[in-house]
C-alpha cells in the first residue's frame, strides 16, 4: 500500500517583516524538502512585508542598517543589495542606505518569488483580518479564532506579530484624554492633521521614531521639540568601513560589572587601535542573546535602568544622511531636544502647554509618544494566551517566555504547537528586533516546522557517466542533458540545469552547475543565490561526492583554495566529468590557475582509467597535448573524439588550435568553417570558433575577411556578454595592432554588452584580461585604473597578473611606450596563470610588439618576429617583419 502524507498546516500570524521571512523560508525548506504544505499568512494590511517599519512612503525615511545587512537569507548576505540593482538602482553599493520603503517592497517580491518557486509544493493563503484568540487541545491542532467571524485550523502556528503596541502608560491623564496627543504616529492617517498644522510639536522620546517624525514634520516655521530621561539621539553609522575586531574574552563567570568592565576596556582598545567606538560595539552582536542569558533577572533590570538608553543609541544607529539632515536642523534650532520628563499637560482647546522636568514649559499644537514599543504584549491574542496559561510573559515582563521559539505555558512546558520570532523573545534574547537576527530565527523555525521526511532506500537515477544523482528521475534527466551539452560545448545547459532544480529545488548538484556556469561563463544566473541554494540543499539531502562538489564550487567562486579543493574532490572522484571539465581551462573553463604549468595535464592523465577513452576524455587530453606543443598527437586525438561524437566542442576546439600553432591558417580556417556552418550550429561558443577562423584571416593578412568575419559573426548583438569581451574584443585590438583595422574601433559595441560589474570587477583573472585588453582598445583610461583597483584586491593571480598588466596597458594608452613595453615583456613569463590557451594570451604578446616598434626598439622587435615565425609561419608577421626599419 503507497503510503499518503499528510498535508500540514502552518498559519502565520502577521505579515510584516517576521511574518514574511517566515513564510519564505517555509516555502522555500518545504520546496527543497518536497514537504506539501498549506501556509496560511493571518494579517489585515493589504501588503505583505511592509507592517509598520516599512510601510512608511517618506523618502527620508531610511534604514539603519546598511544594504549588505538587510538580505532574507542570513546565507546569502548581497541578495537585497542585488534586488535593488535589478529594481532601479545599478550603482547601490552594500554600505548604501535603502529607504523603508524600497525595503518593504523587497520583502513582498522575495516573498512572491519563493511562492512561484514552491508552487505545487506549498499552497498559499492570505485572510485579511486579524487573529484575536487562540484555543485548541494542547497536543492537537491550533484554532485561530478570526476578527471577521472565521475559525481558522492548523497543525501550527507561528505568531509574528512584531513589537508590542506602545501604551502611553507615561503620559498625565490631562494628556493620554487630549484630541492633539498621537499615541501611534505610524497608523494610516495619523498624521494628516499634523501636516496641515503649522504649529510647534512635541516628541516624546529621542530614539529612532522620533529621527523619523523629526524629519517628516521638519519645515520651516515650525519649531520640533524631543524629550526624554537621557536626552540622547542616536549615533550615526560611520561614513566609511571602520575596521573589524574581534569579540573580547569573556569571564568564566560573568557578571553585569564585570561584563561593563570587559566591555568598556574594549571600546577603549577600538579607539585606540582604529579611531572609532563602532567596531567594538559590532563585535558583540553575535554574542548579545548569550551574555543577556548569563545575567540574573536583577542584573537585568539594573542594567535596562542604567545602560539601557546608552547602549540602544548606540547599537541602533542612523544612517549618515539622516543623521546630517537632523543635524542641520538642530543647527537652525527647528529641532530642539530636551533632557526630561513631563510632569504636567494643560490643554487649552487649541495647543498643549506642556511642564518638564527641568522646568521648561513646551506650548506644542501636537503631543506624538515615539517611546517606542511597550514592554508587555498586550493585544487580544496574547492577553487571551497569557490569561489562560497557555504561554507567559518572558523574563522582566518583556514579550513572552519560549524554548527555541516555541512558547513555554504556565508549567514552563512547550505542549503546543505554538511559535514566535523577533521581538516577542526580547525578554529572553534581548537584541531580537533587526533583520539580521529575525531572518535567522525564520530559517530555524521553518527547519523546526518542516522534519525532513524519512528516507526510504531506493535506486537513484544516474548521471551520464554513472554516478548517482540525489533527486528523482525527471530532475536528473534535465540535468544529464545540461552535464551532456555543458561536456559537447553546446547551448542549452543553463536553460536545462535550471529546469532540472525548477523539478527538484532540493537538487544541490543543480544549484552548484548553475553557479558555475554564471561565475565561469557569464550567464544569466544569480550566482550567490545558487550558491547558498546549493549549500542548504547539500545539507539536507546530498551524498558525500555531491557535498565535496558544491564545496569546491563554493570555494571557487569564493576564491577560496578553489584549485586545491578541486583536486582533492577529483582525486577521490575521477569520474566527475564536470567537475574535470571545470579543472580543465579549455573554452569552457578557466580550468586551474593557481597551481603549476602542466597540473591540468597530470590530472587529465591521472583520471583517464575512469573514463575508459570516452570521447569527453579524449578531447580534453587533445587539448593539452597541443599546449604542450604535440600537435600530431593532439590532432590525431581529436579526430578519434569527433569520429565518436562530431559535435564534440572540445574536440574541434583542440583541432582549431593545431591548425594555428602549426601555421595550417588556410586548411584550419576552411575546416572550422564548414563545422560552424554544419555541426557547429548548436555550439555554446560558436562565436569563438568564429574567433579562431578570424585568427586564421589576420594571420593570412586579409584584413577584409577579418572585416567581414567581424560584422556576420562576431560583432555584439551577434555575440553578447563575457564571450563578447572574451572574442569580439581581443579580434578588434590585434587586428588594430597588425594594421587589419583601419579606421575608428567599434570598441564601444563591445563595451556597452557586458555590464560594469564584468569590465571592472571580474570574478576571474581570465575575464579580466580581456576586461582589459578591451578598456585599452577604448583607450578608457578611469574604467582601466579602476580595473586595477579592483585586481589588487581580489585573488592571488590577479593581483600578481592582472594589476600589473593594467599599468602597462595604462602607460601605453599615455604613449608612455618604453615603459609599456617594459611591463609586458616581464609578464609573459607569467601569464599562464590567467588561464585560457596559448592563442588568447598571445594578445599580450602583440601588444608587446606594438609597444617595441612604437618605442623604436626594432631590434627586440625583429627578434620577437623572429621566435614568432619560428613558432608558426604566418604571411602577417613577415610582412611587418619586413617593413621594420633598418
Amino acid at each position: 500500500m503507497t503510503e499518503v502524507r499528510k498535508r500540514p498546516t502552518v498559519a502565520i500570524v502577521g505579515a510584516g517583516a517576521a511574518g514574511t521571512l517566515t513564510a519564505v523560508q517555509l516555502c522555500e525548506t518545504a520546496a527543497r524538502r518536497r514537504t506539501p504544505l498549506d501556509l496560511v499568512l493571518v494579517d489585515p494590511a493589504p501588503e505583505a512585508g511592509r507592517g509598520t517599519a516599512y510601510a512608511t512612503p517618506d523618502p527620508r525615511h531610511r534604514l539603519n542598517v546598511p544594504a549588505a545587512g538587510m538580505s532574507c537569507y542570513p546565507d546569502d548576505p548581497g541578495h537585497f543589495t542585488r534586488w535593488l540593482c535589478r529594481h532601479g538602482e545599478p550603482t547601490v553599493r552594500g554600505a548604501d542606505f535603502a529607504t523603508r520603503y524600497r525595503y518593504g517592497a523587497y520583502l513582498a517580491d522575495t516573498l512572491a518569488q519563493a511562492v512561484v518557486r514552491s508552487h505545487g509544493t506549498v499552497a498559499v493563503r492570505r485572510l485579511r483580518t486579524r487573529a484575536e484568540s487562540c484555543t485548541g487541545a494542547p497536543e492537537g491542532p491550533v484554532e485561530l479564532h478570526l476578527a471577521d467571524g472565521g475559525l481558522l485550523t492548523a497543525d501550527s502556528a507561528v505568531l509574528a506579530t512584531g513589537p508590542a503596541a506602545p501604551t502611553a502608560a507615561w503620559a498625565p491623564p490631562a494628556l493620554r484624554t487630549s484630541p492633539r496627543f498621537i499615541n501611534s504616529p505610524w497608523s494610516p492617517g495619523a498624521l494628516d492633521a499634523v501636516r496641515e498644522d503649522a504649529t510647534d510639536i512635541l516628541l516624546v522620546g529621542t530614539g529612532l521614531t522620533a529621527v523619523d517624525l523629526a524629519l517628516t514634520l521638519d519645515g520651516a516655521g515650525r519649531t520640533v521639540h524631543a524629550v526624554s530621561r537621557s536626552g540622547l539621539l542616536p549615533q550615526p553609522h560611520a561614513l566609511g568601513p571602520a575596521g573589524a575586531m574581534e569579540a573580547p574574552s569573556w569571564p568564566r563567570d560573568l557578571t553585569l560589572s564585570g561584563l561593563r568592565r570587559t566591555v568598556y576596556r574594549h571600546i577603549s582598545r577600538s579607539v585606540r587601535t582604529h579611531g572609532d567606538w563602532r567596531p567594538a560595539l559590532d563585535s558583540l552582536r553575535p554574542h548579545t542573546a548569550r551574555l543577556w542569558h548569563s545575567l540574573t533577572p536583577e542584573e537585568r533590570g539594573e542594567f535596562l535602568g542604567g545602560e539601557g538608553a546608552l547602549w540602544n543609541t548606540h547599537r541602533h544607529r542612523m544612517a549618515p544622511a539622516t543623521a546630517e539632515s537632523l543635524t542641520r536642523a538642530r543647527t537652525a534650532r527647528r529641532l530642539q531636544v530636551h533632557t526630561a520628563t513631563i510632569t504636567d499637560v494643560v490643554d487649552s482647546g487649541d495647543q498643549l502647554m506642556v511642564t518638564l522636568s527641568n522646568g521648561r514649559i513646551v506650548r506644542a499644537g501636537w503631543v506624538i509618544d515615539c517611546t517606542g514599543p511597550g514592554q508587555r504584549l498586550e493585544d487580544p491574542l496574547w492577553r487571551g494566551l497569557f490569561e489562560s496559561g497557555r504561554a507567559v510573559p518572558g523574563p522582566l515582563g518583556m514579550g513572552a517566555a519560549t524554548h527555541d521559539g516555541r512558547l513555554l505555558d504556565a508549567q514552563g512546558h512547550c505542549v503546543r504547537p505554538l511559535f514566535t520570532l523577533g521581538a516577542p523573545r526580547r525578554g529572553e534574547l534581548w537584541e531580537t528586533t533587526a533583520i539580521p537576527e529575525i531572518r535567522v530565527q525564520a530559517a530555524a523555525l521553518a527547519r523546526q516546522l518542516l522534519v525532513p521526511p524519512a528516507r526510504r532506500a531506493r535506486r537513484r537515477p544516474v548521471d551520464g557517466l554513472g554516478l548517482p544523482l540525489s533527486t528523482h528521475a525527471e530532475a536528473a534527466t534535465a540535468y544529464r542533458n545540461g552535464l551532456d551539452r555543458v561536456l559537447k560545448v553546446r547551448a542549452g545547459a543553463e536553460d536545462a540545469f535550471a529546469r532540472a532544480v525548477a523539478l527538484d529545488p532540493g537538487f544541490a548538484l543543480g544549484h552548484a552547475a548553475l553557479a558555475l556556469l554564471g561565475h565561469e561563463c557569464g550567464a544569466a544566473v544569480d550566482v550567490p543565490r545558487a550558491l547558498a541554494d546549493a549549500q542548504r540543499s547539500a545539507h539536507e539531502r546530498a551524498d558525500a561526492r555531491e557535498r565535496s562538489f558544491v564545496d569546491v564550487i563554493t570555494r571557487r567562486v569564493q576564491s577560496t583554495d578553489g584549485d586545491r579543493a578541486l583536486i582533492r574532490h577529483l582525486d577521490t572522484h575521477p569520474a566527475d566529468a564536470l567537475a574535470l571539465a571545470t579543472a580543465v581551462p579549455t573554452i569552457a573553463f578557466s580550468g586551474v590557475t593557481d597551481l603549476d604549468d602542466d597540473y591540468a595535464l597530470r590530472l587529465v592523465e591521472r583520471t583517464s582509467p575512469a573514463y575508459d577513452g570516452h570521447w569527453f576524455h579524449t578531447s580534453l587530453l587533445a587539448f593539452l597535448r597541443q599546449e604542450q606543443g604535440r600537435l600530431h598527437e593532439a590532432g590525431e586525438l581529436a579526430h578519434r573524439a569527433l569520429a565518436v561524437e562530431p559535435a564534440s566542442g572540445h574536440a574541434v576546439h583542440a583541432l582549431a588550435h593545431v591548425h594555428y600553432e602549426s601555421g595550417a591558417h588556410e586548411a584550419g580556417r576552411d575546416w572550422l568553417d564548414r563545422w560552424v556552418s554544419g555541426k557547429g550550429r548548436g555550439a555554446v561558443h560558436r562565436a569563438h570558433f568564429s574567433w579562431h577562423i578570424a585568427l586564421h584571416e589576420l594571420a593570412l593578412d586579409d584584413p577584409a575577411a577579418v572585416r567581414r568575419r567581424w560584422f556576420a559573426q562576431l560583432a555584439p548583438g551577434r555575440v553578447t556578454g563575457v564571450r563578447a569581451l572574451v572574442d569580439s574584443g581581443s579580434l578588434l585590438w590585434r587586428a588594430r595592432l597588425s594594421g587589419n583595422w583601419q579606421g575608428e574601433l567599434p570598441t564601444s559595441d563591445v563595451l556597452d554588452s557586458v555590464t560594469c560589474e564584468v569590465l571592472e570587477r571580474p570574478a576571474t583573472a581570465f575575464t579580466a584580461l580581456h576586461a582589459a585588453v578591451a578598456l585599452t582598445a577604448a583607450g578608457d583610461l578611469p574604467a582601466l585604473r579602476r580595473l586595477r583597483d579592483h585586481a589588487a584586491g581580489a585573488d592571488p593571480v590577479q593581483r600578481e597578473v592582472i594589476a600589473p598588466l593594467c599599468d602597462a596597458f595604462t602607460a601605453l594608452v599615455e604613449h608612455r611606450f618604453h615603459e609599456a613595453a617594459h611591463g609586458l615583456d616581464a609578464l609573459l613569463p607569467v601569464l599562464r596563470k590567467v588561464g585560457g590557451s596559448a592563442a588568447q594570451r598571445e594578445v599580450v604578446e602583440e601588444t608587446l610588439l606594438y609597444a617595441l616598434v612604437s618605442a623604436g626598439r626594432c631590434d627586440a622587435a625583429r627578434r620577437l618576429l623572429d621566435a614568432r615565425l619560428d613558432r608558426k609561419p604566418a604571411p602577417r608577421d613577415r610582412r611587418m617583419l619586413a617593413g621594420l626599419p633598418g
